[in-house]
C-alpha cells in the first residue's frame, strides 16, 4: 500500500472514531438533560371531588392529595409509581382499610399538583405531608409502590411512622438505570438515585416488602439486596405468585397482604 493511500485511510479512521466519540458524548448530554423525562410520567387525577381532595401548600408548590377523611389515630400515607394516578386507589383502600384516614400524594406535576418532580422535592413534600397528617393522626403507616418505595423508605427513616410497606421495591434507582443503559456512565449522569438501601439500615419500625413473582421492571435481586440492608427482625419479604410489576394490585392477595402489614 502506498504511503499516500495509507495516510488517507488513517484520516478516514480518525474521522470515524471522532464522529463516534462525538455522538456518544451527545447522547450522554441528552441523557443528562432529559433524564427526568425518562423517570417521571405525570398522570392526571381520575377521581377528584371536593370531598376527596386536600390542597397542601408548601414553600414553592401547591400539592394535591387524594384523601378519605376518617376520625381516629390511624392514617395511611401512600406514594405511587412513576406513571401512577394514585387517586385510583381511593375506592379500594377506603373499603379495605376502613379504620384509617387515607392520604395519597400526587407528586409535583401529577394530578393537579404544581411544579416539577425530582427526588429532593418529592422527599421534602413527603415530610411536609407527614407533619400535616401527624398533627391529627399520630399512628401513621407509610406505603410506597415502585418508585414510591424510595420516597416511603426515606420518609420512614426520618419520621415516626408505625409501619412501612414497600410494594415492588428496589435497592437503588441508580442500579436499575445502570442495568437499563449499560453503555453510559450512569453513575456520573443520574441526579435522582433513590438509594433505598442507604436508608433501610436506619429503619426500626415493622416493615413488609411485597414483590411480584414475575416482575419485569425490578429484578428480584434488587429487592433482595434492599431486604438485606434492614436490621435483623425488622423486615419481612412476601412474594405474590403469578403477577407482574403492573398487575400486582389485581391479585386478591394484594390488599390482604397490605392489611396484614398495617
Amino acid at each position: 500500500m502506498s504511503p499516500k493511500k495509507s495516510n488517507r485511510m488513517s484520516r478516514v479512521l480518525v474521522y470515524v472514531l471522532v464522529s463516534i466519540a462525538a455522538l456518544y458524548l451527545l447522547l450522554c448530554v441528552a441523557l443528562f438533560v432529559f433524564q427526568r423525562a425518562l423517570i417521571y410520567f405525570p398522570q392526571p387525577s381520575a377521581i377528584g371531588t371536593p370531598e376527596t381532595l386536600l390542597k397542601l401548600s408548601v414553600a414553592d408548590a401547591d400539592l394535591q392529595i387524594s384523601v378519605r377523611p376518617h376520625d381516629g389515630p390511624k392514617a395511611l400515607l401512600y406514594f405511587g409509581g412513576n406513571a401512577e394516578d394514585v387517586s385510583r386507589n381511593l375506592p379500594s383502600f377506603s373499603e379495605a382499610f376502613a379504620d384509617h384516614a387515607i392520604y395519597l400524594l400526587h407528586y409535583r406535576g401529577y394530578g393537579g399538583s404544581s411544579g416539577s418532580p425530582s427526588e429532593e422535592t418529592i422527599a421534602r413534600d413527603a415530610l411536609d405531608l407527614f407533619d400535616r397528617v401527624y398533627a391529627e393522626h399520630p399512628q401513621i403507616a407509610v406505603i410506597g409502590r415502585s418508585l414510591g418505595t424510595g420516597v416511603a423508605i426515606r420518609l420512614a427513616s426520618q419520621r415516626p411512622a408505625v409501619r412501612l410497606i414497600l410494594i415492588t421495591p428496589y435497592n437503588s434507582l441508580l442500579e436499575l438505570a445502570a442495568r437499563q443503559f449499560p453503555v453510559f456512565p450512569v453513575k456520573w449522569l443520574l441526579k435522582d438515585t433513590f438509594d433505598s438501601g442507604e436508608y433501610a439500615a436506619h429503619i426500626s419500625v415493622p416493615t413488609l416488602l411485597i414483590a411480584a413473582e414475575h416482575d419485569e421492571v425490578i429484578p428480584r435481586s434488587s429487592t433482595e439486596r434492599l431486604y438485606g440492608h434492614f436490621k435483623q427482625g425488622v423486615a419481612s419479604l412476601k412474594v405474590i405468585a403469578g403477577v407482574g410489576h403492573n398487575s400486582i394490585s389485581e391479585s386478591p392477595e394484594y390488599l390482604k397482604l397490605i392489611g396484614a402489614g398495617l
